[in-house]
């Protein structure tokens, strides 16, 4: 079967990777100090304040080593996206289209480069932190939800970057455009969204749905009303979201390859 091949060429992706191993180490310890860089902006920012949109340093972290965990995983698979424009440019697209597989999982499987996963080690490092300094209820739901969320969080990420690459068909050059939804996602869902003003919160909390991401999730993990008044059940159905955001996704990747035209149009 055709999707058997998936698996061969993502052994031949990490075979050659693996093949340097202190560059490969390096490289993953390169993008885990990176993604750290983050957490210093966050303490820094608690040496000025003492709550940040009603959160706490430790509740911040959690809802930080969320989302950053799902956005690491969300880049390894996905990030790949990014080279897009440069497909549709040169008519490497149009080779794509020419093999008995699928166009998306061909461009997503196109690479896979394992120094990504420094960042998800930052995401659970700072997640081994802040698990043990908050007041989390453990029961087996909440031990379910905890597991979930990045994965959860991981589609909706990568279903984000499908959708804002999908504007390359049209907007061969709009990796820019693309780049402000998906790294701009990243930014938001790292803290609070009760930290954002009303127009921006609606747009990247559910238009865009980040929200759900890490911080619905985090407000069920530590029982914590949500101060700007949205329901409790909402830090469940993050893996509903992602289900839809995955179809959306697939949808609007379908509609953006049949009008494609090629270099030659």
């Amino acid at each position: 079967m055709a999707e058997a091949i998936y698996p061969r060429i993502l052994h031949a992706r990490l075979r050659g990777q693996l093949s340097y191993r202190a560059s490969f180490l390096l490289d993953c310890l390169a993008q885990a100090v990176a993604q750290g860089g983050e957490v210093v902006v966050i303490l820094v920012l608690f040496n000025r304040v003492t709550a940040l949109g009603g959160f706490s340093v430790d509740e911040v972290l959690l809802v930080y080593a969320l989302a950053s965990t799902a956005f690491g995983l969300s880049d390894l698979f996905a990030g790949q996206l990014n080279a897009l424009p440069a497909y549709i440019r040169e008519g490497t697209f149009d080779v794509l289209l020419l093999r008995p597989l699928g166009t998306l999982p061909q461009v997503m499987v196109s690479d896979l480069p394992l120094k990504r996963i420094g960042r998800v080690f930052t995401g659970l490092v700072v997640l081994g932190y802040a698990l043990p300094h908050n007041d989390v209820v453990w029961t087996p739901w909440s031990v379910g939800l905890l597991v979930v969320t990045p994965v959860a969080g991981s589609v909706i990420f990568s279903g984000i970057w499908v959708v804002a690459c999908s504007v390359c068909f049209w907007l061969v050059d709009g990796q820019e455009l693309a780049n402000t939804v998906t790294y701009g996602s990243n930014t938001f869902t790292s803290y609070p969204i009760s930290v954002y003003s009303g127009w921006l919160r609606r747009l990247m909390a559910f238009v865009v749905p980040g929200a759900f991401v890490a911080y619905y999730p985090a407000l069920a993990l530590l029982d914590k009303p949500d101060p700007l008044g949205g329901p409790g059940w909402l830090g469940w159905v993050g893996p509903v979201v992602a289900v839809l955001v995955a179809g959306l996704a697939g949808l609007v990747w379908k509609t953006a390859v049949r009008h494609y035209r090629g270099t030659g149009s």
